[in-house]
């Protein structure tokens, strides 16, 4: 068969959807990726698959652009006439979705998160939410990553009446990639190893919880000698380029930049800090700060809180709620190292049992066989 993906970038197909496009290459399927080039292009390749790169313009709102956008979807889909397309994202889920219709093309949104223009009540919201009836109106099944955005589909009358719609454990986490790690103070190949780390890795916007953050940080940093606050992002927000400098230099964080591989990050940090309360599908950081046995603290928000066992292998604090940010990290600070490192333990065996990247690819590789059957 022939199969296509259709994602933001190139980046987000490595990062999230690499193993589920390499299963179907195994299974002997031809395996296109319709997406923007932002990396990883030679290892996507280098696996069989076929980029077909597109700028997609994920962060606007200009409708002629996005009526040109679905005009090439269209163009290219009408070319290789695929048997399945597999769509990701918000503008490839509306736009691909209808370009699929149109091609009576089976197609298989994934709803990786609402996005703020769903979520926030107004004009945009209403024109958004018709725009995704549209876009998944053709399609028979519908993969989502939490049980929230399910019943928001639900509750607007956007699930097609004859579509199943099907929860996935997120996009998973790659096990193998992000394995158990030894704790920072068990290695003496760790600068700092007796400091107490807290790593905030994410694209660097309000909404992922950045100020909770750094107002943590410039509460502790000026009470403590032993704590660091790590950063780790690109700028979404422009504004915040400057204030990370300025706490840089003060000393009350640490900011790293954009970082292709947070693993030596994960490896130094005693806690993963996110308490984001951006409309996500299921957060990927948090997914795999656990897997490599760190504890976690978030925000009691779908796609956030599924990650955490409040007070076994991390705390879930209230959504921007910068006093119970605060106190969550004086309970961490408050427990013993045994303890701290139970807790990234239970968080691994939780990663294993529930968030296995495993049981993503099984999904996929069971609508393959629903649509060969």
């Amino acid at each position: 068969m022939k199969i296509v993906f259709i994602t933001n970038d190139t980046r987000f197909a490595y990062n999230l959807r690499r193993e589920v496009m390499h299963a179907f290459v195994q299974k002997g399927h031809e395996v296109f990726l319709i997406s923007e080039r932002l990396g990883y292009e030679k290892e996507i390749e280098a696996s069989g698959i076929r980029i077909i790169p597109l700028s997609n313009d994920r962060r606007g709102k200009n409708p002629i652009s996005d009526l040109i956008l679905q005009r090439k979807y269209h163009a290219i889909l009408r070319k290789l006439r695929p048997d399945l397309v597999f769509t990701n994202n918000i503008k490839p889920n509306v736009y691909a979705g209808m370009a699929c219709q149109t091609l009576k093309i089976p197609y298989v949104p994934n709803i990786t998160g609402l996005g703020t223009p769903v979520e926030r009540e107004g004009i945009l919201q209403a024109f958004t939410i018709r725009m995704y009836r549209f876009g998944v109106r053709g399609s028979k099944t519908i993969f989502f990553q939490n049980q929230e955005n399910v019943c928001f589909f639900m509750r607007h009358k956007m699930m097609p009446h004859h579509a199943t719609p099907i929860l996935l454990p997120g996009s998973g986490v790659n096990l193998q990639t992000h394995p158990l790690l030894e704790w920072p103070s068990d290695t003496e190949t760790e600068p700092d190893s007796r400091m107490i780390r807290f790593l905030f890795a994410a694209r660097i916007m309000k909404e992922k919880g950045i100020d909770l953050f750094l107002d943590a940080a410039k509460h502790f940093t000026a009470l403590r000698s032993d704590v660091i606050f790590d950063v780790c992002g690109e700028c979404d927000d422009a504004g915040y380029l400057s204030i990370l400098h300025d706490l840089n230099n003060q000393g009350v964080i640490q900011y790293h930049g954009l970082q292709k591989d947070l693993t030596p990050f994960y490896q130094r940090c005693s806690c993963f800090l996110y308490p984001s309360y951006y409309p996500e599908g299921m957060s990927n950081v948090l997914l795999e700060a656990a897997a490599c046995g760190r504890p976690l603290i978030a925000a009691d928000r779908s796609g956030c809180r599924e990650t955490v066992d409040d007070g076994i292998s991390g705390y879930v604090v209230p959504v921007n709620d910068r006093q119970a940010v605060i106190d969550a990290v004086n309970r961490f600070l408050a427990l013993t190292e045994s303890q701290r490192k139970q807790m990234g333990i239970a968080g691994r065996q939780k990663m294993e049992k529930e968030f296995d990247r495993d049981l993503v690819v099984d999904a996929y590789l069971h609508i393959l066989r629903g649509t060969c059957g």
